[in-house]
């Protein structure tokens, strides 16, 4: 029964139980919308969803899964600022449940809780920042094709994968590298403070097992999501996920475009695919870094 009708029940046939809102953010962590066969985290997909968690009043707290290897910096502390804006607007209690992996931009979302919660085999951590890509110079050479660039600006043409790789070029992506990994690490220690224990290799980009994360202070407890709400609320607590709203026809708002009298773009189709392909195997190299 919906909260504004159990108003109108007297006290005595109002049921006691509290619901607490769950909010699941699974994949990757890009800018883009997620597709009706694919799964990414970006603050436009999920702002929606943190919106209509935190605008529950009667709910005690605000629950959030993650399941993510990591992404995109920007987008991973947006969605974190956002968390916490609303936490702070609508004085909530945020419990964060880390799933398969919480890792790289996962574990900076997982910093927005005020409680983290991790499986034992949950990875978490990787706290660093990695730049990856491929030099096709010997290959060009051989199939015998020339690479013309012509630019405004002597470094606009910064680690062209076609071209021999300048030291340099590297120097400057590094100390790019290093500002962002700052901008980590001091969003980690803001948020778990004196809970980190005093190891070396805590900002160096590992990972670990959520049984080590514990010891580390990179989470709070090692348990479920269900068990953690009962302890603190009671066993009448209820979990409601909170899902994308669905449009016509069912489909998932975001998930779904149209095209008005032209018909089919085979054009559009393949090149559709084949980016695809492309992303499929990026997301994919993203989470087997943790085994998974």
């Amino acid at each position: 029964m919906p909260s504004r009708l159990k108003k109108l029940l007297p006290k005595r046939f109002r049921s006691e139980e509290l619901v607490v809102p769950v909010v699941r953010l699974q994949g990757v962590i890009m800018a883009g919308a997620s597709g009706p066969f694919r799964q990414s985290i970006s603050l436009a997909s999920v702002a929606p969803l943190l919106e209509r968690a935190f605008a529950m009043k009667d709910a005690p707290a605000v629950a959030i899964s993650v399941n993510s290897p990591g992404g995109s910096p920007v987008q991973s502390r947006l969605v974190f600022q956002r968390i916490r804006d609303l936490a702070e607007e609508k004085r909530k209690h945020v419990i964060v449940a880390c799933e398969d992996v919480a890792a790289s931009g996962g574990y900076m979302i997982a910093c927005a809780g005020d409680e983290i919660v991790a499986d034992p085999s949950t990875v978490v951590g990787s706290i660093g920042v990695v730049s990856g890509g491929f030099g096709f110079v010997e290959l060009i050479r051989k199939i015998g094709v020339e690479r013309r660039v012509h630019t405004a600006g002597q470094n606009k043409a910064t680690l062209d994968p076609f071209r021999p790789e300048r030291p340099e070029d590297v120097e400057h992506l590094k100390a790019l590298q290093l500002d962002v990994h700052k901008t980590f690490i001091d969003l980690v220690k803001s948020r778990r403070c004196a809970k980190l224990a005093d190891d070396p290799d805590l900002f160096t980009g590992l990972f670990w097992s959520g049984t080590r994360g514990l010891d580390l202070g990179l989470v709070d407890r090692l348990s479920d999501l269900r068990t953690v709400l009962h302890g603190h609320y009671g066993d009448k607590v209820k979990l409601q996920l909170i899902g994308p709203k669905r449009g016509l026809f069912g489909l998932r708002g975001g998930g779904a475009s149209s095209r008005l009298g032209g018909g089919l773009d085979l054009s559009q189709i393949g090149a559709g695919l084949g980016s695809g392909l492309v992303e499929a195997a990026e997301e994919r190299a993203l989470w087997a870094r943790y085994g998974l």
